[in-house]
């Protein structure tokens, strides 16, 4: 087949930083083309990913991320490009929409955000014309209204991440948060937990846009201490490197996360999740195997305590088995013959 995707113009494929639709993006294009299909991957001109690439913004707008004209300019710029291709996966907001001036183009888009009230009414104006892949079944059922075309899991390619002891730093051992700042993630809510079991806690964080800062300053701050460090937003490498050396990865979020990269990220490691019991994250965390599920931070208190039941090497197969990106190119290959016929 050949095969368009069109990625958001927001960061580049891959992502230097943050990014968890661009690394589920890069993904997918590299594993379609291993697979022996011929892909082309609509991004921005800093993109890296090493498959054929058209563009019409030279670099990632992630200053304007959100702001309709980028994005429009991206997407009649891609449409264009990928008009003649077998299937286009469109993974944008605005491009499933252009896709009706295309009505001889199959089209399937990827929804990686939470169905909210905005995004309910979207997406379903799309459908029948453009079939919707769910990333969990969490994400699904809070629009159970909006037919979906399949629930695709999320899965990475685990030779790329390196297995670690979990043995910490020359300070000794740590847990880890990863993610953004922002309340619904909970940095507040580890620092704590992490406080309270007596274990230092390193944070690495998104802190770019306003109300991550004002998050931040006003809450978590004041929480911090030796024991509490923000160390920034890390490049890929040093993800790798804190990820492989924790203990553990605490992912205390209070909303629906539709999946949570950063869960099969530190499996990969060898680092099981301590995870609160919301979102996808018990279709991710394997409770008393590749981590723990809690219902509160004093559960979580407890998990921390518990953490060395968990054998790394079965976090590790976890990803290897399931959570690879070979079972989630697989299934897309699937989808993309079945919407072809």
């Amino acid at each position: 087949m050949r095969i368009g995707l069109i990625a958001p113009p927001w960061t580049p494929i891959p992502p230097p930083l943050y990014g968890g639709i661009e690394v589920v993006v890069d993904q997918l294009a590299q594993g379609l083309q291993a697979a022996g299909h011929d892909v082309l991957l609509c991004t921005t001109g800093d993109s890296t990913c090493p498959v054929p690439k058209t563009w019409v913004l030279p670099e990632a707008e992630g200053d304007r991320i959100g702001s309709a004209v980028p994005e429009l300019r991206h997407v009649l710029h891609a449409y264009e490009a990928v008009r003649d291709c077998d299937i286009v996966h469109d993974h944008t907001i605005f491009g499933p929409f252009h896709a009706i001036a295309f009505p001889d183009l199959p089209v399937v888009t990827t929804i990686h955000g939470p169905f909210n009230d905005d995004l309910r009414q979207i997406y379903a104006a799309l459908v029948p014309r453009v079939p919707i892949v769910a990333i969990s079944h969490a994400q699904h059922r809070a629009a159970p209204e909006i037919p979906v075309a399949r629930v695709i899991h999320h899965g990475i390619d685990a030779t790329v991440f390196p297995v670690g002891d979990g043995s910490g730093d020359s300070d000794g051992p740590y847990l880890l948060f990863l993610g953004r700042m922002a309340p619904d993630k909970g940095a507040h809510r580890a620092v704590r937990a992490a406080r309270k079991a007596g274990v230092r806690l390193l944070m690495a964080a998104k802190m770019r846009e306003p109300r991550e800062r004002q998050y931040f300053a006003e809450v978590v701050e004041p929480l911090l201490g030796a024991d509490a460090v923000y160390l920034g937003e890390v490049p890929h490498e040093r993800k790798l490197e804190l990820l492989a050396g924790a203990t553990g990865l605490l992912f205390p979020i209070r909303w629906n996360e539709p999946f949570g990269m950063v869960m099969i990220e530190a499996m990969a490691c060898g680092t099981p999740v301590i995870a609160f019991r919301e979102g996808a994250a018990p279709e991710v965390v394997d409770d008393g195997q590749t981590g723990f599920l809690c219902d509160d931070e004093a559960g979580m208190v407890d998990a921390i305590g518990r953490l060395g039941s968990i054998s790394r090497l079965t976090c590790r197969q976890a990803v290897e088995g399931y959570f690879s990106a070979e079972r989630m190119v697989s299934e897309h290959i699937e989808l993309y013959e079945e919407l072809r016929r």
